[in-house]
């Protein structure tokens, strides 16, 4: 199943990508997911582009915020 990334990444303050509103931990997740999980994921999607459209991005999607993502997915395990 294809990423919804459109190479427009820059998190909002909820850490919400306002170029595809995927959350960080969803991004990060992504490559690690099943297509239900994927699914589950795009389903939110266009509920999220109403919510969020027009807002800007107050971050840049980091080395350092990835990181911190990948961490919070482990430690759920």
């Amino acid at each position: 199943m294809q990423s919804p990334c459109v190479a427009r990444c820059g998190l909002n303050d909820d850490e919400i990508c306002m170029g595809c509103f995927r959350h960080i931990d969803e991004i990060v997740a992504w490559s690690q997911s099943d297509n239900g999980q994927k699914q589950r994921i795009l389903d939110k999607l266009p509920q999220r582009r109403s919510h969020y459209l027009g807002q800007q991005n107050s971050q840049i999607l980091s080395r350092e915020k990835w990181l911190a993502a990948e961490k919070r997915l482990e430690d759920t395990k």
